[in-house]
């Protein structure tokens, strides 16, 4: 087959699903060598690189094509695919072009959430008209989607009315590097590179309400006399942030939580940037701390059950698909819920030891190959 692929956020996103997209194709191209893959990128240069013996990226053609990017992306790409032969086109995250379905290509969508839906006051009005007409039209008019957990199926089903069986459920994976264990002198490189303490919790993510910082920082303040130990933060927000640090002034706990993306380092290296680095970071630490409100899937969930990394997540939403029976689970409205799962793994190492072994073992249902097997399938299934 010639499989093309949206490629913006593989390319330009450094975030979920950026992230997505570079582990999917990398696996495709590894485990399934026998097709082409086409990756339609609608500028250069892009932040991120994805090779391949059988990797191929299309860009733009022509001053109309280049001048407006955008609309060739979502619409007018579809004069490339057909030149191409593209057997069929992956949406990678939440869109089709366009008309596709009058060419005759076969489609696929990912949906990775509909948090827009499920929480519109956390997003700009407009933002939620624009994400919804095109999610909506993506579930319409692909011939499958794949949702990333059963709660993002859920959701499609209720939010969109899309019959149960056009949709399945296709875990992703992470980066592999998160499996392969760092070496103590390259660790020992990147904690002087950065600043790390000794030990520290972890947090990841966007500095956003639903990822609940704050209430991290709430049990990081319960704890003050208890534990000695900093909270790393990777993420950066706006006018949440801020709510965040105020908490953090008033409560004197600037010197307990540290914002590793604004330190100096951070902001100058590349390899932190394309989280190159992370996979050391995740193993310097102590525990990562995720109790989000809720989640397409949790992908520094993963990430962390890879890098043998304790895990305290939420009770709700997808979390427990991501986490398994390998974290400690928490009601992520609960400071002091969260505060007794880092004093916990922090004070009682066989319990520790104990979450990552099963960790592990769970981590491997999100195994590269295992996980470009199911995508695949859905391939097969609508060619």
């Amino acid at each position: 087959m010639n499989i093309g692929f949206d490629a913006k956020r593989a390319f330009h996103n450094g975030t979920g699903l950026g992230h997505y997209s570079r582990t999917l194709l990398h696996s495709l191209s590894e485990y399934y060598p026998e097709h082409q893959y086409y990756l339609f990128n609608p500028t250069l240069p892009g932040s991120f690189e994805v090779r391949g013996n059988n990797i191929h990226e299309v860009l733009p053609n022509g001053f109309l094509n280049k001048t407006f990017s955008s609309a060739w992306r979502s619409s007018w790409v579809k004069k490339d695919l057909q030149k191409l032969k593209i057997d069929l086109y992956h949406g990678l995250s939440h869109e089709i072009p366009v008309g596709i379905q009058k060419t005759g290509i076969k489609t696929v969508v990912t949906i990775h959430d509909l948090i827009h839906e499920r929480y519109p006051e956390q997003y700009n009005a407009i933002d939620v008209k624009i994400y919804s007409k095109k999610f909506r039209y993506a579930c319409l008019h692909a011939d499958q989607i794949i949702a990333i957990s059963k709660q993002t199926k859920k959701d499609i089903v209720e939010f969109y009315k899309t019959p149960e069986e056009k949709i399945t459920v296709c875990y992703q994976s992470c980066n592999p590097a998160f499996a392969m264990t760092v070496s103590e002198e390259d660790k020992n490189k990147i904690r002087q590179q950065y600043g790390l303490p000794e030990q520290f919790f972890l947090s990841v993510g966007s500095i956003i309400e639903r990822k609940n910082l704050l209430n991290i920082c709430k049990a990081m303040f319960l704890l003050r006399n208890e534990l000695d130990i900093p909270l790393v933060v990777i993420g950066d927000g706006g006018k949440y942030k801020q709510q965040v640090k105020d908490y953090i002034k008033q409560n004197g706990l600037e010197k307990r939580i540290i914002f590793l993306s604004e330190n100096q380092s951070a902001k100058s290296s590349e390899s932190f940037k394309s989280a190159v680095d992370f996979p050391a970071i995740y193993q310097l630490a102590t525990a990562m701390i995720y109790p989000s409100f809720f989640e397409g899937f949790g992908i520094p969930v993963v990430e962390a059950l890879w890098s043998k990394l304790p895990v305290i997540t939420s009770n709700v939403s997808c979390l427990p698909e991501a986490g398994g029976n390998g974290a400690y689970y928490v009601n992520p409205a609960s400071a002091e819920e969260i505060a007794a799962g880092m004093k916990k793994i922090y004070s009682d190492k066989h319990f520790a030891e104990a979450l990552i072994e099963k960790g592990w073992q769970y981590a491997q249902n999100f195994a590269p190959q295992k996980c470009a097997a199911s995508v695949m399938d859905v391939y097969k299934s609508v060619w």
